[in-house]
């Protein structure tokens, strides 16, 4: 492992154990090879590496995780109930994937702290490989047939309290797959568990949507994949490499009965598990002054996740002195170098033979590695392809849908989607008819108490509010599989010409705010039930080929919200990156020029500036 390291990670890891060994009250240093554990875990941050190290500590000895045997029961047993492995394949980012499945847990069957010990055990044998180390871990709890029963929410919080700060090992991401609707104790173990802004690595997924997050190949049958599980091979390799490893304080173990504590299972130091002892750990500690709470920073995650951006950063004042140096040429010049670049991705799925029909224009597709999920219907091959593309927002992974305008024979589909999506709010920006050409089918009913069934479900329209310049329904949908019924709010701007873009950006601009005011309440009416991101459930935007005016509508939502936030604006690194997940999106120059004009008008509107002379753009505002 040394031989791997950089030098300024040896020099880390030297500090690290050096202060580690000192400190400790235990017969037995820490290896080199644990102590790099902690600090891959926490990017070399010794500090941090040493907070993650002493709660660990204190977490395996409170929860009785220090000395157990795998031969004898009742672990024995925990072990073979498979309710936790890890899988034989890893993520796209080579991350150890591991799985809790839940209807497979009897809580008057198994402690606490066996199904923990359960959990450590086979996560130490997981961290053994450098790869896991240096890649970090995803965890995904299946509840897909799961009942209330089943669910013990004191475990499970330990389960991620362990793992957010108290386990030498990357928590990339936390998948929770096919929560019935009963289930709002995940929205408390959120709360502990991340800080808001960071509970964008969460997700609430379907079995369809969980192939986004991790290719098939490397996902069981059960969870939607082709990989065929085999436990006790895994618990064989296990055993295998608890005997083996190199950090253990007891390397002689041969899997067999122990005959002797000393013999045990050991996490890698020994420490008696008295709460006196755990008290005096923590005490000398923070005489030490380097014992920190444990907090969401402990998970690794980063604060700019899905911060869009990766252009020139300015501020207001720099963005308009950037329009005004750069004029129309030179912004038009902007945009065909980015519109220059190759697409970022494969669109296989949107050419098959049976996918192919499902897309509006031939020239559109939809990328592969971003695109929505559909669960597949029975003995009908391809069912989960809809031409839609999941969008990032400004710190919100997969803040949009970004899809085409429905067709009579998408329709099913697309509703289909707002149910699976769980989404609340669809904003069209297009008319179904422009200049006698149909951009959208009528997919919703345009008078109030009128509904149409699509497949399983009943879209009725019960209001209806009408503006100047959009439209607002609310649209009662029905699914007649389940018994249950959703509300989602409908909103379409009407007042974007054909060609070209808005007059002025005042308009949309209302339009764009009220749709998130709408977002935000219909998220706060789901009360603990959405255990999701603070920003609630995708948003899905449309307009007939869903790149152009889309496009425009989610970088203004983006940027706004970053202007709000941070007081910079980067136009050109959002649009790179929607570009890099929606194909195609902002599809003409002057889509690109209003995105500029129209945030210089918002911060005009909002008082971030006081006023913006820019001459060469005015003429557009008052034409045609």
């Amino acid at each position: 492992m040394a031989a791997n390291l950089t030098q300024d990670q040896l020099i880390a890891t030297k500090k690290f154990l050096q202060i580690v060994n000192a400190r400790s009250r235990h017969k037995h240093d820490l290896k080199f090879s644990m102590a790099v554990k902690f600090l891959f875990a926490r990017k070399f941050d010794v500090e941090r590496a040493i907070a993650l190290y002493q709660q660990h500590e204190v977490t395996r000895q409170r929860e009785g995780l220090s000395n157990f045997d795998p031969k004898v029961e009742p672990l024995k047993s925990e072990l073979k109930t498979g309710k936790f492995t890890i899988l034989p394949k890893r993520d796209i980012g080579d991350a150890a994937i591991a799985v809790f499945t839940a209807h497979k847990h009897i809580p008057a069957k198994s402690t606490h702290q066996t199904t923990l010990q359960g959990v450590v055990y086979q996560l130490d044998a997981a961290l053994q490989n450098p790869v896991t180390q240096r890649s970090g871990i995803v965890f995904i709890y299946d509840m897909s047939n799961s009942k209330f029963s089943n669910f013990d929410y004191d475990l499970s919080q330990k389960i991620l309290t362990l793992l957010k700060g108290g386990y030498p090992a990357k928590l990339k991401k936390v998948l929770i797959v096919t929560a019935p609707l009963w289930f709002k104790a995940p929205f408390g173990i959120l709360r502990l568990f991340v800080r808001e802004k960071l509970r964008e690595r969460v997700y609430t997924v379907s079995v369809a949507q969980l192939c986004t997050h991790i290719p098939r190949e490397s996902l069981p049958t059960q969870l939607g994949g082709n990989l065929v599980l085999d436990h006790d091979g895994w618990l064989a390799d296990c055993m295998q490499s608890m005997t083996t490893r190199e950090d253990s304080p007891t390397p002689d173990y041969d899997g067999k009965s122990p005959s002797s504590p000393d013999k045990l299972i050991n996490s890698d130091i020994e420490i008696s598990a008295s709460p006196n002892n755990i008290n005096n750990m923590e005490s000398s500690w923070a005489e030490e002054g380097i014992m920190n709470p444990p907090s969401s920073a402990s998970s690794g995650f980063s604060d700019d996740d899905s911060l869009h951006g990766d252009g020139a950063v300015m501020s207001v004042q720099q963005l308009v002195e950037h329009v005004r140096d750069a004029g129309r040429e030179g912004l038009t010049k902007e945009y065909a170098e980015i519109r220059a670049r190759p697409p970022e991705g494969l669109f296989a799925c949107a050419r098959l033979k049976n996918n192919l029909p499902k897309n509006r224009y031939t020239d559109v597709l939809c990328y592969d590695h971003s695109r929505v999920i559909l669960t597949e219907l029975p003995g009908e091959p391809d069912s989960d392809y809809i031409h839609a593309n999941f969008v990032d927002g400004y710190k919100q992974k997969n803040a949009f849908i970004n899809t085409q305008g429905p067709l009579p024979k998408t329709t099913p589909d697309f509703w289909r989607m707002v149910w699976e999506q769980h989404t609340l709010v669809v904003v069209m920006t297009t008319r179904a008819m422009e200049r006698g050409r149909v951009k959208c089918h009528q997919y919703w009913e345009s008078d109030v108490d009128r509904e149409t069934a699509y497949a399983e479900f009943i879209v009725r329209t019960i209001a209806i509010e009408s503006n100047a310049d959009y439209t607002v329904s609310t649209i009662e949908l029905v699914n007649n599989k389940t018994e249950e019924t959703r509300q989602v709010s409908h909103w379409q701007f009407t007042s974007w010409p054909d060609y070209g873009v808005p007059h002025t950006a005042k308009g949309l601009i209302e339009f764009l705010e009220r749709v998130r005011q709408q977002q935000a309440t219909m998220v706060a009416a789901l009360g603990d039930t959405w255990a999701g991101h603070p920003r609630g459930p995708p948003i899905i935007v449309h307009c007939s080929a869903g790149i152009g005016r889309t496009g425009t509508f989610c970088t203004l939502d983006i940027c706004i919200s970053r202007l709000e936030d941070v007081g910079t604006a980067d136009i050109r690194g959002t649009v790179e990156k929607i570009r890099s997940q929606r194909a195609y999106s902002i599809q003409m120059p002057d889509q690109y020029i209003f995105c500029h004009i129209a945030l210089i008008e918002y911060a005009v509107m909002k008082g971030h500036l006081q006023a913006a002379l820019l001459p060469e753009f005015a003429a557009e505002d008052d034409s045609e």
